[in-house]
């Protein structure tokens, strides 16, 4: 037992409720994480140019807002229920859309949002890369704040450990835990977005299609296998192959697309030099 653990804070998963309307910082987190992005992604169509084809427009920026929303959404959901919950959804069909009870997989919501992404920037005529390296600098924002939302919630938390600033979750029994919710924010949010920010504002790097993307989904990838090293695995699938997480071996598919999106953005540029 260690000597010392933080007392983990008592917060109210539930901000305001009305009867059987209640609002969650869990809600709250994904609309000012969406919000966030949308507001700094329109600051950044509105400056120089990203690429050689020109700006995306604070307009489509707009637009777009809707399409990431849908995306998120069913995304994160489907993602849940077939990767973390296959078993108890195939048998209970209609707690899938039961959303308010909480289950949304990150990886699921990437795939919506690179579906939407796809899909908007073919109808709107808007190169995709650019606008991909617009979209990955700025969504380590939400990923900050759903898992503070998390950290709130008291739920995925870390493995059990001895270290000074260990806490004992209301659902994780008397054990003290790694606030591995806390390492993710710091790692996936606060950390990835300034790497992918400082990145994106050299403006040779800017112009090299694809590679903020590639990058982002790079270091994503990065910052959750390590931290998988100090999470609790969700308890229907615990541990995988060698101690392995479902996190992790989620995670090896953004190595491979992120190595081909970088090694894409460099050859261009060669080919551009040459």
């Amino acid at each position: 037992m260690p000597f010392l653990t933080i007392p983990f804070p008592a917060i109210d998963p539930i901000i305001v409720q009305i009867g059987p309307l209640a609002i969650r910082w869990y809600a709250l987190a994904y609309v000012a994480g969406l919000v966030l992005a949308w507001w700094l992604m329109r600051r950044m169509a509105a400056r120089a140019p990203v690429g050689p084809a020109g700006t995306v427009s604070a307009e489509a920026v707009d637009d777009f807002l809707v399409w990431a929303t849908i995306g998120v959404v069913l995304g994160g959901r489907l993602g849940y229920v077939l990767f973390y919950q296959f078993q108890f959804y195939a048998h209970n069909p209609l707690s899938i859309f039961q959303v308010w009870r909480g289950g949304m997989s990150f990886h699921g919501g990437l795939l919506g949002v690179v579906v939407a992404t796809i899909l908007f920037c073919w109808k709107r005529g808007i190169p995709l890369m650019v606008f991909s390296d617009m979209i990955a600098t700025v969504a380590p924002i939400g990923l900050f704040l759903g898992r503070l939302a998390n950290f709130v919630n008291g739920e995925l938390f870390g493995r059990p450990t001895d270290v000074p600033w260990a806490m004992v979750f209301p659902h994780g029994g008397p054990f003290p835990r790694h606030p591995s919710q806390l390492y993710e924010a710091a790692l996936e949010g606060l950390l990835l977005f300034a790497l992918l920010q400082l990145i994106w504002r050299v403006e040779p790097l800017r112009r090299r299609r694809g590679l903020t993307a590639g990058l982002f989904f790079l270091g994503y990838a990065a910052a959750r296998a390590f931290a998988e090293l100090f999470r609790q695995p969700d308890v229907q699938i615990g541990f995988l192959a060698g101690g392995s997480t479902m996190g992790q071996w989620l995670s090896l598919p953004m190595v491979l697309f992120g190595v081909f999106l970088v090694g894409r953005a460099v050859l261009a540029k060669q080919q551009q030099n040459g």
